[in-house]
């Protein structure tokens, strides 16, 4: 047997944590897959005091996590430190710069800093493994680079979120709106103390950069994802989609061709045959339309500590077996460097929903901002007034261009009939 592949772990948290304890539970079995041994040799972590439930005491502690790229004893680095910049960025740097392979749970530092580290680990011939940064343990990194190499993909989508999947169900099976679930979510732990990364769609839009450079062979290019959260879903819509024959779904869109590259991270009405309304909790589930393969479907739980920890053991048994291919399924010099792919020429159904004064002429108003920019209305809903004397329209248009939409909603801007900004939800077609 060869010798053991000698580990250093930054980041001792939920999921460093996990890989300890599963390098430790599934020793023999991974030993056997990898071919040799894995061993945590090194870690560090903000706290040292703190107590994690692990022996700690069979690993050499360290104070500052870069002194791991340079030290003689590690093998390959583990990043689970998180940020984009910072500490985490510098480690993934001053690891690649020495010739060690480094793996990352670190979804954002990929999307902002992906293309400078694979250009580092090309020129010095290591790997850059980061099959935990998407979808916790779901091979879905894998699957594209590897599994669909030989497809041509044109689409890739999905759930990329588990704490706004894991809201939206809660205010789908108990009719609850956003605050309260929101609330109930940071005490079970399913939402950070400061969600927003989660709520307004920014972690969604760092693994959708990545799922796209991977899918259609384009630079990452996250600061040109077009991004909505779902702070703004009410109880209301859920009922009505519902009502509609959908289920409300924070979705991640990448698309390539001839226009360029599109990327959006929306909410959206799915309807109930689709694969995707079914996804419910904490799940996640990514969808890739390939030319000879069809249609991948990727499900399971996107984070937490088994899945996660899964996903960065498994990336060290392929470093453990020699595998040093690119990390983005070509070298960093074939990736093309795709324009962004403007959404007005887009053309699809999509939901608007209008809180409105009750009075006569309302309707009306509406009716005639559609008509005036082109877009024709497919289905309506007006329920009475509520408690607040406000009237709430919903409404689903025919296929139509995106613009249309967006010129007849400019129409109503500044109109007295209007109590809150109108919300509108794209509707994800078979």
């Amino acid at each position: 047997m060869s010798q053991p592949l000698k580990v250093a772990l930054a980041g001792l948290g939920t999921v460093g944590g996990g890989v300890v304890k599963l390098l430790d539970e599934n020793r023999e079995l991974i030993e056997r897959r990898a071919g040799r041994a894995i061993e945590v040799v090194a870690v560090t972590a903000r706290d040292r005091t703190r107590d994690r439930g692990l022996d700690l005491n069979r690993f050499a502690w360290v104070d500052d996590a870069a002194t791991l790229a340079a030290a003689h004893d590690v093998d390959v680095v583990v990043e689970l430190i998180g940020g984009s910049d910072g500490p985490a960025l510098t480690l993934a740097r001053e690891t690649l710069a020495a010739g060690k392979p480094f793996v990352t749970a670190n979804k954002a530092m990929i999307a902002h800093h992906g293309l400078e580290l694979a250009g580092l680990a090309e020129q010095r011939g290591v790997a850059l493994k980061y099959e935990a940064a998407v979808a916790g343990g779901i091979p879905v990194i894998k699957g594209l680079r590897e599994g669909a190499a030989a497809n041509e993909i044109a689409q890739v989508f999905g759930i990329l979120n588990g704490t706004c999947n894991y809201i939206l169900t809660e205010m789908e099976e108990k009719g609850s709106d956003f605050a309260d679930v929101l609330a109930e979510a940071q005490r079970l732990g399913y939402a950070e103390a400061d969600p927003s990364f989660d709520i307004d769609g920014v972690d969604a839009a760092h693994k959708l950069a990545i799922l796209a450079s991977l899918a259609f062979g384009t630079a990452v290019d996250f600061k040109n994802v077009a991004i909505t959260g779902i702070r703004h879903v009410i109880a209301a819509d859920i009922k009505e989609a519902a009502a509609l024959g959908f289920r409300i779904r924070l979705v991640g869109q990448g698309e390539a061709n001839t226009k360029g590259l599109f990327q959006r991270v929306h909410p959206c009405l799915v309807p109930l045959s689709h694969p995707l309304a079914h996804v419910s909790g904490s799940l996640n589930a990514v969808v890739a339309h390939g030319n000879f393969v069809g249609r991948l479907f990727f499900q399971g739980r996107g984070a937490g500590e088994g899945p996660t920890a899964s996903a960065v053991v498994a990336d060290l048994i392929d470093i453990a077996r020699g595998e040093t291919g690119p990390a983005f399924a070509m070298p960093v010099a074939a990736l093309s460097r795709a324009e962004p792919a403007s959404a007005d020429d887009r053309r699809g159904r999509v939901y608007l929903r209008f809180t409105v004064a009750d009075r006569p002429g309302v309707l009306a108003e509406i009716a005639a901002a559609m008509r005036d920019a082109g877009v024709s209305i497919e289905s309506l809903i007006q329920r009475g007034a509520a408690a607040d004397g406000n009237v709430l329209i919903a409404i689903v248009t025919h296929v139509a261009p995106e613009k249309s939409v967006t010129q007849a909603l400019e129409r109503l801007e500044g109109s007295q009939s209007l109590v809150a900004s109108p919300m509108l939800m794209h509707i994800l077609e078979e």
